[in-house]
């Protein structure tokens, strides 16, 4: 998803329309989850860009995501870019250390 979301509406509150964005993004991730995973990987991951236009875009965390649109709304920008780019990954094997020893 690569996409500039409008932060003013005619007719709805603001609020409104920031819930209605995090809904929006909420079901992409899920949707994008619920796709087959590619053969030898383990989960999906998300690369995530966001800023107030596309070439001011900064990495940020998927946990951000929420975050970073209250403070867009905060600072009453009229829009903001948003990217997920969904990856498929394997999970790093954990070092397990012998205290028997």
């Amino acid at each position: 998803m690569k996409k500039t979301f409008a932060l003013t509406h005619p007719k709805l509150q603001p609020a409104r329309l920031v819930d209605a964005i995090k809904h929006e993004i909420k079901k992409y991730l899920n949707r994008e989850r619920r796709k087959p995973l590619p053969e030898g990987k383990d989960y999906w991951t998300f690369d995530c860009r966001f800023g107030a236009s596309e070439p001011e875009a900064k990495p940020i965390f998927t946990s951000e995501i929420n975050k970073h649109i209250d403070a867009a709304a905060a600072e009453e920008l009229p829009a903001f870019y948003l990217e997920i780019l969904a990856r498929a990954a394997n999970h790093k094997p954990r070092v397990v250390a012998d205290d028997a020893e």
